[in-house]
């Protein structure tokens, strides 16, 4: 059977990226954190993790930890059923999820939880298209993501789509696009994307224009509302989500640049298959926001 304070030591080395935080994290010896690591590995008989910079998990790693996270939740909610006394600890949940929903809609949606309950959360930001590895690595309970295939012991829940739309100034349209909405302006035109894990600008401007990835100039601009900034500011065109820019679109300081081309983008909130009430009360925050704020899925 699994030690838990070895486990404890894992996931510490593992989330702090170091064995020295993970010992400060743990009060304990960084001595101690390499001991309880080893007699991990020895008891399972392989390497858990990779000591690279940052530390990365193995592939058993990688299981261990899930196991790790799976086992304290469902600890703190046994702990809070049969306390006799309102338990002073928090809970703290890992949710991977995309920076458009994190500035939108996701904080409106799980706001009640954390009102009245004692949630800490750990989110862990990236593209809608990656943020599956966070639940395959183990580092998060669950996921929201643009892939509707479930992982093995997983529930896969749709939750709706995010619209996207080619926004830009007047004065940016004016200046590089005096003409109207033609292919040949894109070529010298500046376009923003988040990171280099975005892909909206390249399938809009693929499928509109048969213009390729590296056939425009671009800003790399990796904050969400400086990536609009810059859009309303006439320095670049880019894809922005409805949600983030009807009140901008209404004051007309931006305008969409190809009405009726736009991009849906579907929501899925993939999430560990246990039987745990805070799953189900997240799951059902998360539905009913997306209920309000999320177009249907068309496909």
């Amino acid at each position: 059977m699994t030690d838990y304070k070895q486990l404890q030591a894992l996931a510490a080395i593992l989330e702090e990226g170091n064995f020295d935080k993970a010992a400060e994290k743990l009060n304990i010896s960084q001595s101690a954190v390499s001991q309880r690591l080893k007699q991990l590995e020895d008891s399972v008989g392989q390497t858990l993790i990779i000591r690279n910079t940052p530390i990365q998990a193995t592939t058993a790693g990688q299981l261990l930890l899930k196991h790790y996270h799976q086992v304290s939740l469902l600890q703190a909610e046994l702990q809070e059923q049969i306390s006799l006394e309102q338990s002073d600890g928090f809970t703290k949940i890992s949710i991977g999820l995309n920076a458009d929903s994190l500035a939108t809609w996701f904080l409106d949606a799980v706001k009640p939880l954390l009102d009245d309950e004692k949630i800490l959360l750990d989110l862990k930001l990236d593209d809608q298209d990656q943020t599956h590895h966070f639940l395959k690595t183990g580092q998060v309970i669950g996921c929201i993501s643009s892939n509707p295939k479930p992982m093995q012991g997983c529930s896969c829940i749709p939750l709706g789509a995010m619209i996207y739309r080619c926004l830009a100034s007047p004065t940016y349209i004016n200046k590089y696009f005096p003409d109207g909405i033609k292919a040949e302006g894109f070529y010298n035109a500046p376009v923003a994307e988040f990171n280099n894990k975005d892909e909206l600008q390249n399938r809009y401007l693929k499928v509109n224009f048969k213009i390729g990835p590296n056939e425009y100039p671009k800003h790399r601009i990796p904050s969400t509302e400086s990536f609009f900034n810059i859009i309303i500011r006439g320095h670049a065109c880019g894809m922005v989500p409805d949600q983030q820019s009807k009140e901008i679109q209404a004051s007309g300081k931006v305008v969409d640049m190809t009405p009726g081309k736009f991009i849906e983008v579907p929501l899925y909130w993939h999430i560990w298959s246990l039987k745990s009430g805070l799953f189900q009360r997240l799951t059902q925050r998360l539905r009913k926001q997306a209920e309000s704020d999320l177009s249907p899925i068309s496909h």
